[in-house]
């Protein structure tokens, strides 16, 4: 888990929804590391899910088992997002099956994180969620047995951009890939063979062509692309 902490202002605040303790004394743990001083609600059913969703103000994100104890997972998920009404919703679950992660994210979840992921994979989605984005994983795994993770557009791929990733060479498009990932700059060199200070060149290449300035930027701007990176 990242040492990175976020300060705030106003504290974040987390509804997780989860049937089992467990799940949601470590969602909660790795969330009050992340964000100093975060606030965490939690909910064991669906129905103590909307009260609360509906009784709290300024919830910054809800976390959100599709499978809940006392809920058929569509029409269960239907009802919570009725409830969250305007807070992203980001679906936590075990299932790979693309269909069931579509499904999610055309009703109306901003994303969808995989319950056997690393907290990285979290840890990167939730900007990106609240930046206005979506993320969903692939359900294939990479050659190496890592799940691929992709961001998925929430609007019309801009021209722009698109040309701007689509033009990248082979090597630059496998180091956004990784970088998309979550791996460090030195995670990454390790992974392609290469110095550290390479992987520099690449990224600041890849920034400026897609006219970005940090990685948040650049995985959004991957999503308007519509570009999907896998391997």
């Amino acid at each position: 888990m990242s040492a990175r902490r976020v300060p705030t202002v106003d504290p974040f605040k987390f509804l997780i929804v989860d049937d089992h303790a467990l799940v949601r004394y470590g969602l909660a743990l790795a969330l009050r590391h992340r964000y100093d001083g975060a606030v965490i609600l939690e909910a064991g059913s669906l129905a103590e899910a909307m009260r609360k969703a509906r009784a709290e103000s300024n919830i910054t994100a809800i976390l959100y088992d599709l499978q809940m104890g006392d809920s058929d997972e569509h029409c269960g998920l239907a009802d919570m997002l009725e409830a969250a009404g305007d807070v992203p919703l980001i679906v936590v679950s075990g299932a790979t099956d693309g269909t069931v992660i579509a499904s999610c994210i055309r009703a109306g979840a901003r994303g969808f994180v995989h319950k056997g992921c690393e907290w990285v994979v979290l840890d990167q989605a939730l900007p990106i969620v609240l930046e206005g984005g979506l993320f969903a994983p692939a359900p294939p795994a990479a050659r190496d047995g890592r799940p691929v993770r992709i961001a998925i557009a929430d609007s019309a791929p801009t021209k722009p951009e698109s040309d701007a990733v689509n033009a990248l060479t082979d090597r630059q498009r496998e180091v956004l890939r990784l970088l998309l990932e979550g791996q460090s700059n030195k995670e990454i060199a390790r992974a392609l063979g290469v110095l550290e200070g390479t992987i520099k060149v690449h990224l600041r290449t890849v920034m400026q062509r897609l006219g970005v300035r940090n990685r948040t930027q650049l995985a959004l701007a991957t999503m308007r692309a519509g570009i999907r990176l896998q391997s």
